[in-house]
């Protein structure tokens, strides 16, 4: 049975190495040297290493946490929003969820689809619906069915190709000259603080993180939070990417773009660049697409009544991702995802928040049976409003370092609303060792320990 929309019990979680290679599929995203490449162009090489640093270390203790719980509850992100937000709340939680990571599966499958129309010529659109095809079935395995070994096999040989890009750039174009003192544009903020700002806009992560860590066994929680969601993972996938792509787009004398990074691997390596992209983009999108499916799953479940099997929403998701892609997908793909960046980020501001209140009750876990919980609560109201004010500050164009600041000040508004929301309507709570009837929907809970 698939457990989207179940507490995941103890004797369905996968082992550490199983988990670590299934979710290390999102080091090669060709996302993270995009980001870091444009960053680079807005701020200036020093000032990215200097929020790439802080970012670093900012993930990996939020992940830390994140990753602790979600193993030891065995919730989704969609249950666990359940006692943040009640059952509406929890819903939009998983829409925005499955909306985001569609959107990252198009903007990664385009880049399989570029590379490939780069070298090969021919239809876009022929090449965007191959990309959608071959990966919707990669992605219909679970974690500890298929995933995990589907990238533990590709692994190295992202690494390798990584190596490969850095020599051969070099090899052509000589070493740059200027791509450690590359000068920083004028901002009114500090350059490594808007650095720091813009990878804030991809907590998403931390979502991501959640709903995978889940599947690990509480007995794992140090090597989980660690290496495999933690500070290790984040060194390799925002520093040793963002630095090899700063490198050999500056070798290439190319700007920031969705074209740009495929042009600088194909450039380097030839076919071989198109293979690394390929790999590369063949892990990240089997993470996508599971994920989009899961979170897609739960929010058809709770507002539809719709139970199919998860398999049937990886047919859906690829289907919406081959549409989007058809369209003039990134005049609003940014946008969009600046929006719900803002929801994300208030989301995770709330989920700390709520874990710091109980990390004093290791015995108990939320209570997410519907039955028992209220169509929204104060939490959701908190949730939307510190989102809307975060978006009215994104767009507004009076005071720019207002927006530039809007990621940080949306976690401290949210924070604070959320607080008061839980003191006016504390959650209810069960012991772990209660047994729930099979009836109320949710299985038993997952603790161990």
């Amino acid at each position: 049975m698939s457990y989207s929309n179940y507490v995941l019990p103890a004797t369905k979680r996968a082992g550490k190495w199983s988990l670590t290679m299934a979710w290390w599929a999102l080091f090669s995203a060709m996302f993270w040297i995009y980001i870091a490449v444009a960053s680079a162009g807005a701020v200036g090489v020093v000032n990215t290493v200097i929020g790439m640093v802080l970012t670093v270390a900012t993930y990996g203790v939020i992940n830390l946490v994140l990753s602790r719980y979600a193993a030891r509850t065995g919730l989704t992100v969609s249950l666990f929003s359940r006692t943040l937000f009640g059952l509406v709340g929890s819903a939009l939680a998983s829409l925005i969820f499955a909306a985001t990571a569609i959107y990252y599966a198009v903007f990664e499958g385009s880049i399989i689809a570029v590379a490939f129309h780069e070298f090969f010529g021919g239809s876009m659109v022929v090449w965007y619906a191959v990309v959608v095809l071959y990966a919707v079935p990669l992605a219909m395995g679970g974690v500890q069915n298929w995933l995990d070994k589907l990238n533990g096999f590709l692994l190295p040989f992202y690494i390798a190709g990584l190596v490969a890009v850095v020599v051969a750039a070099t090899l052509i174009r000589g070493v740059p000259t200027d791509w450690i003192g590359q000068a920083a544009a004028a901002s009114t903020l500090p350059g490594w603080l808007t650095s720091y700002l813009i990878y804030m806009g991809v907590y998403i992560m931390m979502m991501y993180t959640f709903d995978y860590a889940r599947l690990g066994r509480a007995e794992d929680k140090k090597f989980l939070g660690s290496v495999t969601f933690g500070w290790v993972f984040y060194a390799f996938t925002f520093g040793l990417n963002g630095l090899i792509g700063i490198y050999i787009m500056s070798a290439w004398g190319l700007e920031a773009s969705e074209t740009g990074v495929v042009q600088a691997f194909i450039s380097s390596l030839g076919f071989g660049g198109v293979l690394v992209i390929l790999i590369s983009q063949t892990r990240i999108n089997t993470a996508n697409y599971f994920l989009a499916s899961e979170n897609l799953s739960a929010f058809a479940s709770r507002v539809f009544r719709l139970n199919l099997p998860r398999y049937i929403w990886v047919i859906v998701c690829g289907a919406l991702a081959f549409l989007l892609m058809l369209t003039d997908v990134l005049s609003y793909l940014l946008k969009a995802l600046a929006w719900q960046g803002v929801f994300v980020t208030a989301w995770v501001a709330i989920a700390l928040v709520y874990i710091a209140l109980n990390w004093k009750k290791p015995h108990l876990v939320p209570d997410i049976r519907p039955a028992k919980l209220k169509a929204v609560s104060p939490g959701a109201i908190a949730w939307v409003l510190a989102s809307a004010i975060g978006i009215a500050l994104t767009e507004q164009t009076a005071v720019p370092v207002i927006s530039q600041l809007t990621p940080l000040i949306t976690m401290v508004l949210a924070a604070a609303l959320y607080y008061g929301a839980y003191k006016l309507s504390p959650p209810q709570f069960i012991d772990a060792s209660q047994t729930l009837d099979a009836k109320e929907e949710e299985l038993d809970p997952a603790i161990t320990d």
